[in-house]
Formats: C-alpha cells, sequence, structure tokens
C-alpha cells in the first residue's frame, strides 16, 4: 500500500483545442494512474486514467453514484443533482426506474426507427440544399436530426421544440451559464413536462410519454410523480445534445480524412465500425461526470480509497488507453475489436447507446451519399467552438457542397 504525495491537481483539465485530447491524461496513465484533483465545487477527489481501473470504477458496486448528489461531493457544477434522475440512483431505485423505458430502446426496437430517422435526415438535407451553400450544418442538420427523432419518440409537440432545446443548453452548462438561470431552466423545464404529463391522463397516446403515464397509473408506486417528470426531462436532454455534438465532431473529422470519406461512400457497410471508432476516438467531454463515491475501503493502484471518498474514472482517458487500443491517437475505421467505454459501463451504461448509434449511422451514411462533395466553407481556424459546457463540439459548422 503507498502514501499518496503527489500534485494535487485541478480538475477538469483545460480542454485543449478543438478535438484534441487532454494531454494530462496521457501523463497521469503513465506516472500516477491515481492522482488526487481539486474540483470547482466540493473540494477535492480522486482521479484514475486507466482503462480497467476506470471500469472498475464504474463497474463495482462498492462505489455509489447516488453519493455523489450529496452538496458537499466534489463537482463541476454548483449544483449536484444537475446530472438527471437515472444518473443520481443506484440500484435498486435505479433498476426500478430504469426497466420502466428500457424496452423501448432495445437494438431491435431502436432499429425500427431507422426508416423514420433516414427520412429525417433526407428532408433535413433536402431543405439544407433547397437554400444554398454555406450552411450551417449544426443548425440544418446536426441539432434538428437528433432533436426531431426524440421528440418524435416522446411526444413532444413540435412547438415546444426550440424552447427546450435553450433550457437543454442552460442545464449542460458548467460555466456558459449562471446557477441561477440553469436552475430556472430545470425549473420551467420540469413545469413543462409536468404539464404534458397532465395532458396524457386526461388524453392518453401512444408515444413514450404517454406509455410512461399509463405504466405510472397502472403500476402505483413503480414511478412516483416527480421522478416521472425528471425522466423525461432526461430522455430529451440525453437524446438530443449528445448525438447533435457528435454528428457535427465526426462530420468535422471525416472531412479532414478524405480517404475515410471515400471509403465509406463506397462501402456503405463500413459505417457500423466507423461509428465505433469515431465515438472511441473523440474525447466528447473531460468525462468529469463519470464520479462515483465509495461506501467501503477498495484499493485501487495500490491507494486505499476510503469509504466516502469521490473518485472520477473520465471514459474519454479509457479510451485512449495504449494498452488496450494500439495507436489509440490513430482514426482507424476498422478497428476491430473495439471495446471503447464512450457510453459508459455497468448498471449506468447509457440508455440510448442504441438509439444514438443508429442515428450517427444515419446521419453519416445520409449525408455523405447526398453531399460527396462536401467540404468546409471556411478555414479550419475560423470555426467557433463550445465553451463553458459538457459536450465539446463545433457552434457552427459552415459548409458547401
Amino acid at each position: 500500500m503507498t502514501t499518496h504525495t503527489q500534485q494535487l491537481w485541478d480538475f477538469p483539465f483545460a480542454p485543449p483545442a478543438e478535438l484534441h485530447m487532454e494531454p494530462a491524461f496521457a501523463q497521469l496513465r503513465e506516472e500516477e494512474p491515481i492522482s488526487r484533483v481539486r474540483l470547482p465545487y466540493g473540494g477535492e477527489a480522486w482521479l484514475v486514467t486507466r482503462y480497467q481501473d476506470i471500469k472498475t470504477v464504474l463497474g463495482d458496486p462498492r462505489f455509489s453514484r447516488a453519493a455523489t448528489q450529496h452538496a458537499q461531493a466534489p463537482r463541476i457544477q454548483p449544483d449536484p443533482a444537475g446530472e438527471g434522475v437515472l444518473m443520481s440512483l443506484d440500484p435498486p431505485d435505479h433498476t426500478r426506474l430504469r426497466k420502466t423505458v428500457a424496452g423501448v430502446f432495445t437494438k431491435r426496437r431502436v432499429e425500427d426507427l431507422r426508416p423514420a430517422t433516414q427520412r429525417i435526415a433526407e428532408e433535413l438535407l433536402e431543405a439544407m440544399e433547397a437554400s444554398g451553400a454555406p450552411a450551417d450544418l449544426v443548425a440544418s442538420y446536426a441539432l434538428p436530426l437528433p432533436v426531431t427523432v426524440i421528440c418524435d419518440l416522446l411526444g413532444v409537440p413540435g412547438d415546444d421544440r426550440e424552447q427546450l432545446r435553450g433550457w437543454s443548453d442552460a442545464l449542460l452548462s458548467t460555466t456558459a451559464c449562471t446557477p441561477a438561470e440553469s436552475a430556472a431552466a430545470a425549473q420551467a423545464m420540469a413545469d413543462h413536462f409536468a404539464a404534458l404529463v397532465s395532458q396524457r391522463r386526461c388524453q392518453p397516446t401512444d408515444d413514450l410519454l404517454g406509455a410512461l403515464v399509463q405504466t405510472w397509473d397502472r403500476e402505483e408506486g413503480l414511478l412516483r410523480d416527480e421522478e416521472l417528470v425528471l425522466l423525461t426531462r432526461d430522455l430529451l436532454i440525453a437524446g438530443h445534445e449528445t448525438t447533435a455534438s457528435q454528428i457535427a465532431n465526426c462530420t468535422y473529422l471525416l472531412l479532414q480524412r478524405p480517404h475515410d470519406m471515400d471509403r465509406l461512400r463506397t462501402d456503405p457497410a463500413a459505417m457500423a465500425s466507423a461509428v465505433e471508432e469515431l465515438l472511441r476516438f473523440i474525447p466528447l467531454g473531460s468525462g468529469s461526470f463519470r464520479a462515483r463515491v465509495a461506501t467501503e475501503p477498495v484499493e485501487l493502484c495500490g491507494v486505499r480509497i476510503q469509504p466516502g471518498d469521490t473518485v472520477f474514472a473520465p471514459t474519454v482517458a479509457a479510451n485512449w488507453d495504449p494498452d488496450v487500443f494500439a495507436e489509440p491517437g490513430r482514426l482507424d475505421i476498422d478497428r476491430s475489436p473495439n471495446p471503447h467505454v464512450a457510453f459508459g459501463h455497468g448498471v449506468h451504461h447509457c440508455l440510448g447507446a442504441q438509439l444514438a448509434r443508429l442515428e450517427l449511422q444515419v446521419a453519416l451514411g445520409v449525408l455523405l451519399r447526398r453531399l460527396p462533395r462536401l467540404r468546409l466553407a471556411v478555414d479550419e481556424a475560423e470555426i467557433v467552438w463550445k465553451t463553458g459546457m459538457q459536450v465539446r463540439g463545433p457552434k457552427t459548422l459552415p459548409v458547401k457542397w
């Protein structure tokens, strides 16, 4: 057992430009695989940076997710409850809540959404082409596609979607919005979904929100009223923001790799493998929300983690571990095997992982097929990137074709 006396790091690390990986992860993985970090709120915690240690923290039941919601827990956001109701629970409460929607997101059920997703993608690009180049791929395509898919799935009226996107951005803010603005957005979104839930009770529907209301009404106690509202809110946020950012990120990277773009145009069957590699390669966020609190003593990397200690396990660091991924800094669309953990690990593995995969496959496939001469309409240096948010990506992506 070692005594830990090394440097105290500020975390999350300042992300480098564009979609480059934070160099500190590689340094720590090699020199200090478990380190002490200082968070913007709540004080100090542990940070692990090796693939297997990250999987251990995320998958071992001795590490609690619910305990990270304590007001004094180290975190990046001022509100400890700002990361979603499903992400805030441990079994058995987590199991009870997750099973109410898990059936909607199975691989088979999600695959049934492919034709509708394809239609949405085609319609969005048709409108973008009709408006003429240059166009902002984020506003015209990357954002509206997943928003439309998840809102259609939930049954959110079209007129509400722009407002919901604004509230969603505020909830995903780290520094882009003030704590008061984020709290106001959370309350406004909760009130909005409470009204939709009330409507579904009076007028049942066959969408996902209607099905959840019926489950609540039919099996009293399975879903509490406030959980139903929060779960719906979280499904909307998780169902569009990260996927929208990834569509733009993936397009940006492929535009820099004409050989890969040509390969995917001529061999659409390679798209599934390419999407998995893009998910592994892109450091979408710092992974700082992948936090757990030890509930009993645990040894990691020769260090004894004490009960009550918070440990951060960033999946972006795991996905670039050279002991698992040969040449992790090289984008290889044929990489196999590819056991990335972009969607997390353990009981909190992303519920919508299959839907995100489908949307990325469809979005990129339709884009490359319809616009074979797609290219940036500005110099790369002119692209403005998001700041102060949990996820990385371009604010706008001007393109021509």
